[in-house]
């Protein structure tokens, strides 16, 4: 297999560096961009084609090539978003004339409903991260104090797994009610802590302070959750088989237990109890309402709940049925 062209792969970085300097894209989705065009890239020149001389005809058989290798429609979605992306900013740039993916069209993708937990389901996975701190000792204690600190502070806020797990020590010097996240596009935003995420920071900071429990390497640290890893703190996949570990000892099935399920958790139990789709907007650090918009089952819910239960002609439709 020929490699991409030269010249292919310098679009490919170009187009990387702009995501990651003018919008802030994560190192995920840079990646994952990246992954994708040079997925492109490598079709395109089995065709003897560079990335800047391809027409819309290359990209439909590209699209073409994607549904007969089998991926599933979420990944071909992506990776058609990736090359319509590419070829905007390529055409805005100068480097082409004419977009050739103007009139690229994807698979339509059911928006699925986010998977989440009961209040009940949340409440016995936090008891038992509590029990746990008072059942261990040593170093077992230690992490069992940073978990359940995490998952306090995670259902509390409903922040991403990676704000949590990058958070610097210096997010708790201001209001203890409150703390600032920067989230996507280096965008701040304010998150509430209740009291019991609050106790569980005290009590698992107590412990990161203690010479028994920790390495002076992590005594004092930038990060609010050090560990000893390349980033410095706690992995996201750290924390995510910790987790479902943690759901089993509680009698959850751990393949429907993640940290992003609890930030759906989160969001979900809100709207639940009457809070405002733009208030949970902003909490969740979403840029568009149409983003939060996945949780209106949950609104259309309550509303049916509310009519059942107040309005007398469901009322008396419910007693006649008896």
């Amino acid at each position: 297999m020929n490699q991409p062209d030269p010249a292919s792969r310098t679009h490919i970085r170009t187009f990387l560096e702009m995501q990651a300097a003018e919008k802030g894209a994560a190192r995920n989705t840079l990646d994952a961009y990246a992954r994708d065009l040079e997925d492109l890239a490598q079709f395109l020149d089995d065709l003897g084609r560079p990335i800047e001389d391809a027409t819309p005809g290359d990209l439909t058989a590209y699209v073409n090539h994607l549904a007969h290798a089998g991926f599933a429609t979420a990944t071909r979605a992506r990776k058609i978003s990736a090359v319509r992306q590419l070829y905007r900013f390529l055409m805005i740039e100068g480097m082409v004339d004419e977009d050739p993916a103007a009139g690229l069209s994807g698979p339509k993708l059911a928006r699925a409903l986010p998977k989440t937990l009961s209040i009940a389901e949340v409440e016995r996975l936090l008891e038992t991260a509590r029990q746990r701190t008072e059942t261990t000792t040593g170093r077992e204690r230690f992490r069992a104090l940073r978990l359940h600190a995490m998952l306090e502070v995670l259902y509390a806020s409903g922040m991403r797994v990676s704000e949590l797990v990058a958070l610097p020590r210096q997010v708790l010097a201001g209001d203890p009610r409150v703390l600032t996240i920067t989230g996507k596009g280096s965008k701040q935003r304010l998150v509430p802590l209740n009291n019991e995420a609050r106790m569980a920071l005290d009590r698992y900071l107590t412990a990161l302070a203690a010479p028994e429990n920790t390495s002076p390497t992590l005594r004092p640290a930038k990060w609010l959750f050090p560990a000893r890893s390349a980033e410095g703190h706690v992995t996201r996949q750290h924390l995510g088989v910790e987790l479902k570990e943690l759901a089993g000892e509680a009698g959850l099935d751990p393949e429907r237990v993640s940290p992003h399920v609890l930030r759906h958790a989160f969001a979900s139990h809100l709207l639940d109890r009457g809070a405002d789709l733009r208030a949970v907007q902003q909490l969740l650090g979403h840029a568009d309402i149409s983003t939060t918009q996945i949780y209106t089952h949950v609104l259309e819910e309550r509303l049916k709940k509310i009519v059942y239960e107040h309005h007398p002609l469901a009322r008396q439709k419910l007693t006649n049925t008896k």
